[in-house]
């Protein structure tokens, strides 16, 4: 039997794939989440951070990948097997840490994908795969770094298969996704890595609720736009600057200024303590801004990292900010931030419902799905990926297989 032979072989690849990409991404979680130690206690770090942008512009040269496209490359190597390396991973981890270890406002799962999908394609490559087998060994490799470094295995699973091209799910792929994704995260936990673990006090169910978790949805949609658009356009500011090294040096003296102008490190690094903070008190009303400003300039001038971890602090902060004016817990409202703002960059609902269930447990599932649908279809067709494909039409069953940011009729 073909299927059987087929299961057979991906759940072994799968397996050693989980296991060898896991050990990598358990590396690269202690790596990076040590430099940011390092960062809060010697807060002077920050000082360094023009000097670090040089830096990675001249390692990426002299590594020969100067005219990197970040994770778009990832969703090009899988739909149209373009060819990523040891180069690739070699240059994401060692920027990453050094961005995160001077203060640059930048995530680990944006970096996490690029490593994974790298030596995945360079694996099917020595492997002598046939080109559909290399994709779905990218795929495998994706899901298993980012479960890895975040430890939401289910997730890591799903987004690598829904991310690529919106409307459609590249099934063919999810015996190694899913295997790979869950030994990786075990291996992380075996190594001590923890992650993100918070409580949501939930509202009672009923058509009062749903209206207002709805309305949130509706908010989220609006700032994933104002996000991506604001990505969108300070890449082109920034590359009007044509010397790559004077560019991230640039950026990392507007981090510096601004850090002092605000008066608190809250918004440099990944912020994950900003997200906790953010389900147990209501934060600042600008927080969210703030955090949107410092990673646009970050990863916009050619610092490395990923954009996740901050738009969960972003969606965070705002919906915290939010849920007392909709009558809503704190912790409810800043879940709902999350999750939806996430959904709405990403263009990735079922992997953002999925996400919610494993972050906060599946009692909020009517609100999360509510809220998620909701940012989905009213953020358009705009997205943190230039790349990503809109397969088939938010608006109705239909066949349209356009970039992000495309106009669609």
């Amino acid at each position: 039997m073909p299927e059987l032979r087929s299961f057979i072989r991906w759940l072994i690849i799968g397996s050693l794939a989980g296991g060898v990409i896991g050990l990598t991404g358990t590396l690269f979680h202690l790596c990076s989440g040590t430099a940011e130690s390092l960062r809060e206690r010697h807060p002077w770090l920050l000082l360094c951070l023009p000097l670090a942008g040089v830096f990675i512009s001249f390692f990426y040269d002299i590594m020969k990948y100067s005219h990197d496209k970040g994770t778009n490359l990832v969703l090009l190597a899988v739909r149209d097997n373009k060819t990523m390396g040891i180069r690739h991973a070699a240059c994401i981890f060692v920027a990453s840490v050094v961005t995160h270890l001077c203060g640059g406002s930048s995530g680990r799962e944006g970096a996490s994908l690029q490593i994974g999908a790298a030596l995945g394609s360079f694996a099917g490559r020595k492997l002598h795969f046939s080109e559909d087998n290399r994709r779905i060994m990218t795929m495998c490799c994706m899901s298993a770094m980012f479960a890895a470094v975040f430890g939401t295995p289910v997730t890591a699973a799903l987004f690598s298969m829904e991310v690529i091209s919106v409307g459609i799910f590249y099934y063919s792929a999810i015996v190694p996704c899913s295997v790979a994704a869950l030994t990786a995260s075990w291996i992380s936990l075996q190594f001590g890595i923890t992650h993100l673990s918070m409580e949501v006090a939930l509202p009672e169910s009923g058509p009062v609720s749903y209206l207002k978790t709805a309305l949130l949805g509706v908010l989220c949609a609006v700032l994933s736009v104002i996000f991506c658009a604001s990505m969108s356009l300070a890449l082109k500011l920034f590359r009007k600057i044509k010397n790559h090294m004077l560019r991230a040096g640039l950026g990392g003296i507007l981090v510096i200024i601004l850090t002092f102008a605000v008066g608190s490190y809250d918004y440099n690094g990944t912020g994950g303590a900003m997200i906790l903070k953010a389900f147990e008190e209501r934060p600042f009303a600008l927080a969210f801004a703030i955090k949107l400003l410092f990673t646009v300039i970050t990863l916009c001038s050619g610092y490395k990292g990923g954009e996740i971890f901050p738009v969960f602090f972003i969606g965070s902060s705002f919906g915290s900010f939010l849920a007392p004016l909709f009558g809503l817990p704190l912790s409810m409202g800043a879940a709902v931030g999350m999750t939806a703002l996430f959904c709405g960059v990403t263009n990735c609902p079922v992997a953002s419902v999925v996400l919610s269930v494993e972050l906060f447990g599946g009692e909020g599932l009517p609100f999360f799905i509510l809220a998620c649908a909701v940012s989905y279809m009213l953020s358009g067709y705009r997205g943190l990926y230039s790349e990503q494909k809109i397969v088939y039409s938010k608006l109705r069953t239909k066949f349209i297989n356009r970039r992000i940011g495309d106009k669609v009729e």
